[in-house]
């Protein structure tokens, strides 16, 4: 093992929305450095390709958004954190349009809102179908620009300092106090920092159909639950009901924003995939769609089904599309012409470490924010576009 390096006032493990945001704002109390296990751009933010859930428009209430959040987490969220996080978004949303985010607006000028499942109101703002990575582009900008933020790319956290494991007794009980991490040159360096943040995604590398890049392996989870961290609800994960079905293009997802502009879901016979199925249709929760594509593929013996945009026209989807017009048409689909193949896969992790309302978790100085992150707002499913907020 190497020498340790300098010690920093905190450790965050993971370069997504949760990671680099908590950077910026640790960076204002002192030393912070970020780990990253490829490069800095990998994550699960930077394939993101919906936006972000915000009450913006005159005619949605944060009420309104509170209710299609716990409607969609069937049950299981906690209504209070579902009702902070929302009163949060609009000025956050003002925050990322500070920090350069371009966020696409209307021909009047006002931010374009779009509509996704589970939602009664058209709350997401966006940039065309590249949300995610706009989003990291402009967060690791301020990253580099900011003195007092160390960014190390291809570092693997492998384990977590531990007061319990240390050879220099006593101590006033267990406590994190940095990681255990695997350089680029293969040799594992301690990194003490007095406190640990766990922003290191999800899992969903463990199926075989996912959107999620490979990077999503659950390390965070495994860390946090070997330190003696509680962990919850890992038994929900989300499918995402349209993930492009292509040999080429396993991971890439189909956003549903498409779906909020008018597109449908079709079975290879042409029916209507969710017709009797909920009377929001096309627009219901992701887990109540991605379940009834799945009952149709399996009744029918079909290994996809068509989702149709073909009704929103060429220049449409060049426009408010551009990533999912171009990646289809490279594969040889005009989407403009014929419907898209899509299966559900995984997408996201609802569950993960168990955490207060400011990220704490039963280890004291270790933290855990994002996907990793059990907080509560999202439930047995989380509600479109509520995971970057």
């Amino acid at each position: 093992m190497t020498p340790a390096v300098p010690r920093t006032d905190t450790l965050i493990i993971g370069s997504g929305l949760a990671g680099l945001w908590c950077a910026l704002r640790a960076a204002r109390h002192g030393t912070v450095t970020v780990v990253t296990k490829k490069e800095r751009a990998e994550s699960n933010t930077n394939y993101a390709q919906g936006g972000v859930a915000a009450v913006l428009s005159p005619q949605d209430r944060p009420e309104l958004h509170v209710r299609d959040t716990l409607d969609a987490g069937a049950g299981l969220c906690h209504p209070d954190v579902v009702a902070s996080v929302v009163e949060d978004g609009p000025p956050l949303v003002r925050e990322l349009l500070d920090l350069g985010v371009e966020f696409s607006r209307d021909p009047g000028g006002d931010l374009q809102l779009g509509r996704e499942g589970g939602h009664s109101r058209r709350r997401i703002v966006h940039v065309a179908d590249r949300t995610g990575a706009a989003i990291e582009e402009a967060l690791l900008h301020r990253v580099a620009e900011n003195p007092a933020i160390t960014l190390l790319e291809h570092h693997l956290a492998v384990d977590l300092i531990l007061a319990s494991r240390m050879s220099r007794p006593p101590h006033d009980g267990e406590a994190c106090w940095g990681a255990y991490v695997l350089g680029p040159d293969g040799a594992v360096t301690a990194i003490p920092a007095r406190a640990t943040v766990l922003a290191s995604g999800g899992s969903g590398k463990v199926y075989l159909y996912t959107s999620n890049p490979d990077v999503a392996t659950g390390d965070g989870v495994a860390l946090a639950l070997r330190a003696g961290a509680r962990v919850s609800n890992l038994e929900f994960v989300q499918f995402h009901p349209t993930c492009l079905f292509h040999p080429e293009a396993r991971s890439f997802l189909v956003t549903e924003a498409l779906r909020g502009e008018g597109a449908t879901l079709r079975t290879l016979d042409g029916d209507a995939v969710m017709a009797g199925q909920d009377p929001r249709g096309d627009l219901a929760p992701r887990d109540i769609v991605a379940r009834a594509i799945d009952h149709v593929m399996k009744t029918r013996g079909h290994d996809h089904v068509w989702l149709d945009a073909t009704g929103l026209g060429e220049a449409f989807l060049r426009e408010r599309f551009p990533q999912v017009y171009e990646r289809c048409l490279s594969l040889g689909i005009e989407a403009a012409r014929a419907p898209i193949p899509v299966v559900p896969a995984a997408h996201y992790q609802c569950g993960g470490v168990r955490t207060d309302g400011h990220g704490g978790t039963d280890v004291p100085r270790l933290y855990a924010i994002g996907e990793v992150a059990h907080t509560g707002l999202h439930g047995a499913n989380r509600l479109a576009s509520n995971s970057l907020l």
